[in-house]
């Protein structure tokens, strides 16, 4: 018998699985997404994912056999760790708090990744925070039988790019598959609302749904705020209009339960916000829309339009969308600093794999791999959970994937204007001063906060405690925060990082 130990998702293809598995699809959806899993594993096995769409991560259990069976969606939607105790046991699942609370369990510190955290605001790779607790890695799956671990991919992003098509052609089959895969994110007896910033993806997004509200994030600091932007677009869809006006004292007093409940730390500040977010749209939904993916397979941040004075010196330093603090700093600042704990190790394998590849294809690759997971995914997941919504994001689907891994790295960025062919489609139901706006990206006014002493103080405590004694020289980072103060305005992003490590640790290791 297989039983289903831990499931988090949503399977869009579900009507043609349902047919294909023998499956009632008048069921609930809870009840035929257990069953679609379970049949597909016993008639596909282990390539069972090549045969979904959506976002998934699960552990099953043979009865007869003794064997655990978990697999993780290709881009790693929703995370999944496991973790062999000393009697060698399997814990496992979609929560690493399910992990803590079993027998066997012992808690302690990686003290390595916070090197890697330091230099990406994120837990990157395998590892995590919690020694011998691993994340099961996008696109793979893992086998536990006899007291053996087995970890093999599954899935791997390949890029092949056709010449033969032109920029109209990319964008007629980018609006054509989108077209095709919206049916597909709900049910029809379901409601959702979208978010909407100022950005082509969310508006976009909105275009294509049937939403009737969209929910935005709001400052009272105006060159910050894009939901005055997003106002318009949601008026020109006829869609109500919901704003949640995030002030700095919501900010800081939120963010205890963001780093509790994201389970690791995480160092990017728009995650405080999205957070404020989730909550105020779960007051009146519990299902919304989301725009993710599209900047990464699409070729969306400004930086990839320096790919190719990159070059081929990208390998050396490229370790994805975030990269601010240079090991020197940290030998400086860090208490216990280890040489060969170096955040471009985890992406070698990557340049490997892109050998050959244009510059462009090889920094999305990387961001795809390590940033969408450990980051953007990450965040969407475990704070909408936290909040009571769900979120679903179309953009992220194998069939979009598809289509920028066969593009052309010249139809993504151009020396005008990044996401060029997407740009393209999103036009078709998009005016081109929103199709065609400039990227502002999801700016938070924690800069400025940060150096206010209204809404900084525990930010000051945290930076003069025992507490961070222990891991860092406590005047580096003082001089670090003071310098910020002091006018140092890109400073703003290692004080952040360094503090949201410790409300972590604090959550973890001191409370707990």
């Amino acid at each position: 018998m297989i039983n289903i130990c831990d499931y988090r998702g949503h399977i869009r293809n579900w009507r043609g699985l349902c047919k294909e598995l023998g499956i009632d699809d008048t069921l609930s959806r809870e009840e035929r997404e257990k069953a679609i899993i379970v049949k597909a594993y016993e008639k596909w096995g282990r390539e069972m994912a090549d045969h979904f769409y959506g976002m998934f991560a699960f552990a099953l259990y043979d009865t007869e056999k003794d064997k655990y069976f978990c697999l993780r969606d290709q881009f790693g939607t929703k995370p999944f760790y496991y973790y062999i105790t000393a009697d060698n046991k399997l814990l496992c699942g979609t929560n690493i708090s399910r992990i803590i609370g079993q027998e066997g369990f012992v808690k302690e510190l990686n003290v390595d990744m916070l090197q890697i955290y330091m230099t990406l605001t994120y837990v990157a790779g395998e590892d995590t925070f919690f020694k011998g607790v691993k994340k099961l890695m996008p696109g793979h799956w893992l086998e536990f039988e006899g007291g053996k671990l087995t970890v093999q991919r599954y899935w791997t992003p390949t890029f092949k790019p056709d010449e033969s098509k032109s920029l109209d052609d990319w964008a007629n089959e980018i609006h054509d598959t989108l077209t095709k895969i919206f049916p597909e994110v709900k049910d029809d007896d379901e409601v959702a609302e979208s978010f909407l910033s100022g950005g082509v993806d969310s508006s976009y997004v909105l275009a294509m749904s049937d939403a009737k509200r969209a929910d935005s994030c709001g400052y009272d600091e105006e060159r910050f705020d894009e939901s005055r932007v997003a106002a318009k677009t949601a008026e020109l869809f006829n869609v109500e209009h919901s704003v949640a006006n995030i002030q700095p004292k919501d900010f800081f007093d939120i963010v205890p339960f963001v780093m509790y409940n994201m389970e690791q730390p995480l160092g990017d500040a728009s995650a405080i916000v999205f957070t404020l977010g989730c909550k105020a749209a779960a007051e009146h939904t519990k299902l919304c829309y989301s725009g993710e993916g599209a900047d990464e397979f699409f070729g969306g941040y400004n930086m990839y339009r320096n790919a190719e004075r990159y070059g081929d010196n990208l390998k050396t330093f490229y370790v994805g969308n975030t990269n601010i603090m240079k090991e020197e700093e940290k030998q400086k600042i860090l208490k216990h600093y280890d040489p060969n704990v170096l955040p471009i190790n985890l992406v070698k394998y990557i340049y490997d794999e892109t050998e050959g590849l244009d510059p462009l294809t090889k920094m999305s690759d990387v961001d795809i791999q390590i940033w969408l997971e450990g980051d953007i995914y990450l965040n969407v997941d475990k704070m909408s959970t936290a909040c009571g919504l769900e979120i679903r994001m179309p953009l992220t689907d194998r069939r979009i994937f598809d289509i920028a891994s066969r593009m052309p790295s010249k139809y993504k960025v151009n020396e005008e204007q990044n996401k060029v062919a997407f740009r393209t489609a999103a036009a078709k139901v998009l005016p081109e001063e929103i199709a065609f706006r400039k990227k502002l990206g999801f700016i938070v006014p924690v800069r400025i906060w940060l150096a206010d002493e209204r809404y900084n103080a525990d930010v000051r405590a945290k930076f003069n405690s025992d507490m961070a004694a222990q891991f860092f020289d406590i005047g580096e980072i003082n001089a670090i925060y003071k310098d910020y103060v002091g006018g140092n305005s890109d400073n703003w992003r290692k004080v952040w990082t360094i503090y949201t490590f410790l409300v972590w640790y604090e959550e973890y290791f001191v409370k707990r």
